[in-house]
């Protein structure tokens, strides 16, 4: 989708990376920081905070799910870190792959739409590595295959999960899952996502304001209550999850 301006070829993970930078960057350079008390994860996020004590979230963008204050921010994106910076977060340009943390500093970790972008192994070795035994996990990311579309394409997804496979995956780096929901806020009609992949595509600059100033606010003012249920929910009909999940005391095959 994105021509490399590099002069040797890009491996799929980096080609990934670059497809992510280049939709990315220019989206949160003309964007602004969300409060996450905007989102319907706040009152999940809010819960968790007295029994916190170091929190990290990766891959916010400018739409941050844990607190500004007192949370470590990770992103890719320069932009998006000045930004977070400008409010008063701390931040710092990084990957979810290469996580510039420590070992077993963090109990709460939110990762928010970002698996799907990258190397997902490297990644969740990472969040295991930085999370203590017993620490919260918060995840989301986008289920069945099947319902691939030019949208995941544009917003720099690599993959769609079979949910059996995703809690596998997971249960391979050391997570259980405790408890989950249903999430997300891509249109579900096809036409608008159809109308958002050719306004990116060809309208780019329209697009974004549009996204920053009409979409993303109505989305987030119209966004259904996160309802948590035990263990994993049905996924039929569903096209986009989020999990509360537990690290192990001891990493699996540890």
């Amino acid at each position: 989708m994105v021509a490399s301006r590099m002069l040797v070829p890009l491996n799929a993970g980096d080609a990934l990376l670059e497809a992510n930078r280049q939709f990315y960057d220019p989206l949160w350079e003309n964007a602004r920081v969300v409060a996450p008390e905007r989102f319907n994860t706040w009152p999940l996020v809010r819960s968790l905070l007295e029994s916190s004590r170091a929190r990290l979230e990766v891959a916010p963008g400018l739409n941050p799910r844990l607190p500004i204050a007192g949370t470590r921010f990770v992103d890719m994106s320069s932009a998006a870190v000045a930004k977070l910076l400008d409010r008063g977060a701390d931040a710092t340009v990084g990957l979810v792959g290469r996580l510039p943390c420590a070992d077993g500093a963090f109990d709460l970790v939110g990762a928010f739409d970002i698996i799907e972008h990258v190397d997902d192994d490297d990644a969740l070795a990472e969040l295991s590595r930085v999370t203590v035994p017993g620490a919260t996990l918060l995840l989301s990311a986008p289920v069945h295959t099947s319902l691939w579309s030019s949208f995941d394409e544009l917003v720099g997804h690599g993959r769609r999960y079979e949910i059996g496979d995703l809690v596998s995956k997971l249960g391979r780096h050391g997570f259980s899952v405790e408890s989950s929901a249903v999430y997300g806020m891509q249109p579900r009609t096809p036409w608008l996502l159809d109308l958002a992949v050719w306004s990116f595509r060809h309208r780019r600059r329209h697009a974004i304001w549009l996204y920053t100033h009409v979409l993303l606010p109505l989305a987030a003012f119209f966004q259904k209550k996160l309802r948590l249920a035990p263990g994993m929910i049905d996924v039929e009909g569903v096209d986009e999850v989020l999990l509360v999940c537990r690290r192990h005391v001891r990493r699996l095959g540890a």
